[in-house]
């Protein structure tokens, strides 16, 4: 099998979900089952923080995950673990930049599979670029309490960077993003927006979702 198309990543990245079971105000089966019936696009399952599950529990969540992705016909990606990964055979991964580059990570996946990379400049997309990225997360562009260990605030500064250098790799704006401020990422240059909180601890998550949509979906369209 081969390589996602750009154009297709860009579609998938426009409502990309994040979560764990840290995140969750419902459990995390409601939660995405709730997130997909809202329209997402793409779910990466990220279980970190405090409370974060290890071992067989991890792994049974992880299998429960992914086969709600199944059913709605949503890729599957897992944060940073490649064994997990390989394990639950997600259909990508999302390194950050203390983690394996892209290029060792394609070696173990296959072609096939989706590689996501952190970017936080120039120079590191770049190089993620030349390792193999699909898809590159730009942030954070807002104050963020999801990520203990989140990088200073850009606002959209580098997404802007990154379109004027021609670079045209399918960009997705992650960190702070809720319903207020999410029009400015898209505007900025990414294809689609990256969300943890607003979702996850919305009390209408689906609602929540459909109306990201609606924003992404009408700047899209130029009105």
């Amino acid at each position: 099998m081969k390589r996602i198309e750009h154009e297709e990543m860009r579609r998938l990245l426009k409502m990309y979900f994040i979560m764990g079971s840290v995140n969750c105000r419902l459990s995390p089966a409601e939660t995405l089952s709730a997130a997909a019936d809202g329209g997402i696009t793409l779910f990466q399952f990220r279980e970190k923080g405090a409370g974060a599950l290890t071992g067989s529990v991890l792994f049974s969540l992880g299998q429960q995950l992914r086969d709600i992705c199944r059913a709605y016909h949503i890729p599957f990606i897992v944060n940073d673990d490649l064994e997990l990964a390989v394990a639950l055979d997600a259909d990508g991964i999302h390194a950050g930049q203390d983690d394996l580059p892209a290029g060792l990570i394609r070696q173990r996946l296959g072609e096939h599979k989706i590689i996501g990379v952190s970017a936080h400049n120039l120079t590191e997309a770049r190089q993620a670029i030349a390792d193999g990225a699909d898809y590159l997360g730009i942030g954070p562009v807002y104050p963020t309490s999801s990520k203990d260990d989140a990088e200073a605030v850009q606002g959209t500064f580098v997404l802007e960077e990154l379109r004027r250098s021609g670079l045209n790799i399918p960009l997705v704006g992650i960190g702070g993003i809720t319903l207020d401020n999410a029009l400015p990422v898209i505007r900025a240059g990414a294809d689609g927006i990256s969300v943890i909180s607003a979702i996850a601890g919305a009390e209408d998550i689906s609602g929540t979702v459909r109306e990201f949509r609606r924003i992404i979906d009408r700047d899209s369209a130029g009105e």
